[in-house]
């Protein structure tokens, strides 16, 4: 480790009454449970209050997460490829206004973990082929709501599915089981919000999009999918 870093980090330790194998072994734990979590939980998000309970169960120094967390993401990223994205959690849009509390919104953060592996080759070395019917179940989903104008109602987006061949009423999916849960993991996953609106007919279930499905490297990929269906069809129309 070059001099100026071993000296920052001796600086920081110092500042925060902690030894740097202390230090380590919080950073080892931190990554241990990322990544354990997002298998477990099927890529949902990890919760920033989860970590800063992790961290301080032994220790009481109040810089001591920030630390730990940031040296985390160093090192998913420079040893495991991967980039642990921070998360504001949204709220649905009719529930915008007004003023958040600051506790609130430090409670709201959360992190996933996003592979920094080019497309092609994370495509043929290491996604999980097994998988990607669900990938293209949240796609497709994510992309009926963003057609919508980025909302749509529960009994409008399973209309659109059916025609898909997906039924909320199916518990047993060759691919996806509870077709229900399998679409409610998507709010998990922070991809969809769900809320119920008052309306003159009684409440209404509505989707929206949330923050992993509005990221710009998912919001591009999904313009050029439905840029490029929209091409086709003209194409096939024309001939």
């Amino acid at each position: 480790m070059p001099l100026n870093m071993m000296a920052s980090y001796n600086e920081e330790n110092s500042q925060i009454d902690v030894s740097q194998e202390e230090k380590d072994k919080l950073v080892a734990e931190v990554i241990r449970h990322v990544l354990f979590k997002t298998y477990q939980s099927s890529g949902c998000p990890i919760k920033r209050e989860d970590l800063t309970q992790l961290i301080t169960k032994n220790y009481r120094q109040r810089s001591l997460p920030a630390l730990v967390i940031n040296e985390a993401r160093d090192k998913l990223s420079s040893i495991f490829g991967y980039e642990m994205k921070e998360l504001q959690r949204s709220r649905p849009s009719s529930n915008r206004q007004g003023r958040v509390s600051q506790q609130g919104t430090a409670e709201a953060k959360s992190y996933v973990i996003v592979s920094k592996v080019p497309p092609d080759i994370y495509s043929k070395y290491i996604e999980d082929k097994s998988t990607s019917h669900v990938t293209g179940f949240t796609f497709v989903v994510i992309s009926i709501v963003h057609l919508a104008g980025g909302k749509i109602s529960e009994e409008n987006l399973w209309h659109q599915l059916r025609r898909l061949g997906l039924n909320e009423s199916d518990e047993n999916h060759p691919c996806f089981g509870n077709t229900k849960q399998t679409l409610e993991m998507l709010v998990q996953q922070r991809y969809l919000l769900k809320e119920k609106v008052n309306g003159p007919e009684g409440n209404t279930v509505m989707y929206e999009l949330a923050e992993r499905a509005l990221d710009e490297s998912i919001s591009e990929k999904l313009k050029d999918y439905i840029a490029q269906i929209v091409s086709n069809e003209t194409t096939a129309e024309a001939d």
